[in-house]
């Protein structure tokens, strides 16, 4: 309400402003523009809760410093408050309680509840006073913190599903990553390796314990999670596409799909040992990969069919609502300096997640990351296909289901129509209670 009366207060001065001066086609100009916050230097220490982890501490620690260089006057104290589960629950308890801390991270999956119960500060007038260039952002990631129109947050820890291959094995067996689905029966066929009926060797793997990494398959099929008037789409035949093409792969022991307890685990030793060639993981772990190998790592990103997109994971920086309009203010200091352009390239290797900024990847910081980090340019080379995932209130809920769906083809070799019909009944119910509140 106070972010819509400042609005209101903005409109009104600017609609004065034109009335008084319209003889004055300068002055009319520069009456739209939101006026300059006021100066306020009085010291004042803002919190910002974080789920940066053990490696990402001395990144965070460099730009706190480099930021009270710009503002000596804003103490930023870091508090980390687990993963992003913990960290939501934490803030859900801090708004209960009326201590909230001004800044803080928001997981990409939750800023439709988060925004819906009034949680965060919508972002759009600070945006338009600093004349923040949203174009400079790939578009959906930034489209992936804003909701009903209004932005919640601006990308930070931003990451993507991609294929991490082992290019060593690639190369000695004459392979490249497959582009299209098309190519993936001719590629599997020439890395899978057999002994009788068992495969020895797969030729990639995608996880099944999160739905994260599955619904760019669904929509690059030309499916769809949800219909447009928020039912669910998971039975339709092009979102049961991807599932059927699984299906399929598995069957002729060309892919590994890890699912359940250790899964992750898993999937990554089989890689380590030579027993899968290419694995669908997440962007933020390609230097843990490099790092971890004994072999050379290839990136790739995801094979398109109808579509060729994956989608946004990570967090977003953002401003609680309910922080005073003086902390508001550090606050937001603070979430554009974290996200200018010309700290998004040493955020990046601070962290190993994405540069978010067109204007840094093509600076010369840019160059010089793309050189030492070649892996990163097939996610850069696609950098507006990294999209958001459905942004419902309940997506995290029903998701739950089609991954039920996955496990049950994958674990049981259950029917996959069935198996997704019997998804979106489920999904059904849960959406219809959430329309009718």
């Amino acid at each position: 309400m106070k972010q819509w009366l400042l609005l209101l207060t903005l409109m009104m001065l600017t609609f004065t402003s034109v009335i008084g001066c319209s003889s004055d086609s300068n002055a009319k100009e520069e009456a739209v523009t939101a006026p300059p916050a006021q100066e306020d230097t009085t010291p004042i220490k803002i919190q910002y809760w974080h789920s940066h982890d053990e490696d990402q501490t001395a990144g965070l620690d460099y730009m706190i410093k480099e930021f009270n260089k710009k503002y000596p006057y804003i103490t930023v104290e870091p508090v980390f408050q687990g993963d992003y589960d913990e960290l939501q629950q934490k803030l859900m308890a801090a708004v209960a309680a009326k201590q909230v801390p001004a800044v803080t991270n928001v997981e990409v999956a939750k800023v439709p509840n988060f925004s819906e119960s009034g949680m965060l500060a919508d972002l759009s007038p600070y945006i338009a006073r600093d004349k923040v260039d949203l174009g400079d952002f790939s578009s959906g990631m930034l489209k992936a913190y804003n909701y009903q129109d209004k932005q919640f947050g601006l990308p930070l820890i931003v990451s993507t599903s991609v294929f991490v291959y082992n290019k060593t094995m690639f190369d000695k067996e004459g392979v490249t990553p497959p582009q299209t689905w098309d190519e993936i029966e001719s590629f599997a066929q020439k890395l899978t390796q057999k002994e009788g009926n068992k495969t020895t060797r797969f030729a990639f793997s995608v996880p099944g314990w999160s739905s994260w990494y599955y619904d760019p398959w669904i929509l690059n099929g030309g499916g769809s999670v949800l219909t447009s008037d928020n039912m669910s789409a998971i039975d339709q035949p092009d979102s049961m596409k991807f599932m059927k093409k699984f299906k399929e792969w598995k069957d002729k022991g060309y892919m590994h799909i890890g699912y359940g307890k250790g899964a992750s685990d898993t999937m990554r030793q089989m890689f380590f040992d030579g027993k899968i060639g290419m694995v669908e993981h997440t962007s933020a772990l390609i230097k843990w990969y490099m790092e971890k190998a004994n072999f050379e790592i290839g990136v790739s990103f995801l094979p398109g069919d109808q579509k060729r997109i994956s989608q946004i994971g990570g967090a977003g920086i953002a401003m609680m609502d309910m922080a005073s309009e003086k902390e508001k203010e550090a606050a937001w200091k603070f979430v554009k300096f974290m996200t200018e352009s010309e700290n998004n390239i040493k955020w990046a290797e601070f962290t190993g997640y994405l540069p978010t900024r067109k204007s840094a990847i093509t600076s010369e910081e840019g160059k010089q990351y793309f050189t030492k980090y070649p892996q990163y340019k097939a996610v850069f080379d696609n950098f507006d296909n990294v999209m958001p995932r459905d942004q419902h209130p309940a997506y995290d809920e029903v998701s739950d289901f089609y991954k039920e769906a996955l496990g049950k083809v994958v674990l049981e070799n259950a029917d996959v129509e069935a198996s997704f019909k019997e998804a979106a009944k489920q999904m059904n119910d849960v959406l219809a209670e959430y329309a009718s509140k």
